[in-house]
């Protein structure tokens, strides 16, 4: 493994280190260890499979400050946001340490015989991360894959290797055998192209682009293998005239500004009815002038960078032409920094429909309740939402209206790792955490016991 990458700082455009480029042989390698680890893996008791993951959730948790920084660095997080994801992480490693134990199958009436179902683990999962929630967002795929048997190769993204590479390290710390849980850090072009293609990874888990998992589904499909994709979002926050404006439009540049915008659960359309649309903005432009910009290693950060030159480069370019409301400040000189800013937003503008995945938010007038779920679904993707209303019957109409995988009613919440998350149309496909997660990393295995003396 001859080639290799730098990784840069997003904050100060700094080199930090040189990672790894993988090969297909380097790939190929790495499979067939996760190959050999796993059918020792699934061969041990739950309660064994259990204990090591509760391991891991332990070594994970003693090395939440360790994480944490190396997010700051590598991914510009706020150092507040980065302990969160951290101990994320433990969090969901020990939530899926309880479903070793708990996959159980079922045993069905038949004639003459014993009926019973069994949840077979797939092999080997191939884990592809992206770059804006890289230790999150592989949690989501390698905490449940393991707890139903499985081993694990995961592809960081190229430019937030840092915690992913750390992670596999602290597994093996932590006692989970060697190659159960490999990271293999390279191009998607070459290492996740070979999950696609090679015949012992079973099962394919995607989050990135809707371009890229549409190629990614496409290969898996030629080689009739399970996929799960999350995608791209342009959730809307829709704002009824009842709502409680006050903490609609404080909680509105969190919703949206979080992690820079780059989320595809953001918030980056804001619905607001028509009779209390000024009101709104004039509540909702302290709040955004207010949010807190700088060093993410800075406790009171708020918002850090965007993640590199090119990629601000693409969200400047959305505001060619548009109707800027006002803006937030941000740093000026090294590193990869934008200012939160607000657009008055019409119907047709490529801003109302395309995923900026940055600090940019449109704001545009809805009429009454059909218009606002036509307007909410007036877009491709279907992730993530919020609904502002004081009336129980509206947000249950609305809710049940928009096409939206994971929506919120007066709040922003979207990902709880107890409850399932996903998107529907260009957001995706399957659904990852909550309780039954584990079972979607398993085959139902059908066998029929004759009993008939005859």
């Amino acid at each position: 493994m001859s080639a290799v990458f730098t990784v840069i700082n997003p904050a100060t455009a700094l080199p930090i280190r040189e990672i790894p480029r993988a090969s297909v042989d380097d790939t190929d390698a790495a499979i067939s260890r996760a190959v050999v680890a796993q059918r020792s893996w699934a061969a041990l008791p739950p309660v064994a499979r259990a204990d090591a993951l509760r391991s891991f959730a332990r070594v994970v948790e003693a090395h939440v400050e360790e994480l944490a920084q190396l997010e700051v660095l590598n991914s510009g997080h706020p150092i507040g946001s980065a302990r969160w994801e951290a101990s994320h992480v433990a969090q969901v490693l020990n939530f899926y340490a309880g479903a070793p134990e708990r996959l159980s199958g079922q045993q069905i009436p038949v004639a003459g015989g014993l009926d019973v179902t069994f949840h077979e683990p797939y092999g080997v999962v191939g884990i592809i991360v992206p770059w804006n929630f890289p230790m999150t967002i592989a949690s989501w795929g390698f905490a449940p894959a393991l707890a139903a048997g499985n081993a694990v190769v995961l592809k960081p993204a190229e430019l937030t290797p840092l915690t992913a590479l750390r992670l596999g390290e602290l597994a093996l710390h932590a006692g989970l055998p060697e190659g159960l849980f490999e990271v293999v850090t390279g191009s998607g072009s070459v290492v996740g192209q070979r999950f696609v293609s090679h015949p012992d990874v079973r099962k394919v888990v995607f989050t990135g682009s809707t371009s890229v998992g549409t190629d990614v589904a496409a290969g898996c499909a030629r080689e009739l293998k399970p996929v799960t994709l999350e995608l791209g979002g342009k959730s809307a926050n829709i704002v009824f005239a009842d709502a409680d404006l006050e903490k609609a439009a404080a909680s509105a540049p969190g919703a949206v500004f979080d992690n820079a915008g780059q989320d595809c659960c953001a918030r980056s359309r804001i619905l607001v009815e028509r009779s209390v649309y000024d009101r709104f903005l004039e509540l909702l432009e302290p709040a955004v002038q207010s949010w807190r910009v700088g060093d993410p290693a800075d406790e009171g950060t708020e918002m850090g960078p965007l993640i590199s030159a090119s990629h601000r480069s693409s969200v400047e370019g959305f505001l060619d032409g548009a109707n800027v409301a006002f803006r937030g400040s941000a740093p000026s000189g090294e590193g990869f920094w934008f200012a939160p800013t607000v657009v008055l937003a019409d119907r047709g503008d490529r801003l109302a429909r395309e995923e900026v995945f940055g600090p940019v938010v449109a704001v545009l007038p809805f009429d009454d309740e059909a218009d606002a779920i036509q307007l909410a679904n007036d877009t491709i993707y279907g992730l993530a939402g919020s609904i502002w209303t004081e009336n129980l019957g509206r947000a249950v109409r609305v809710s049940r209206g928009v096409k939206s995988g994971v929506l919120s009613v007066n709040s922003h919440s979207s990902v709880r790792y107890w409850t399932p998350f996903g998107g529907m149309k260009a957001s995706g496909l399957g659904r990852e955490l909550g309780p039954d997660a584990a079972e979607h990393f398993t085959e139902t295995k059908n066998v029929f016991f004759a009993t008939d003396a005859s």
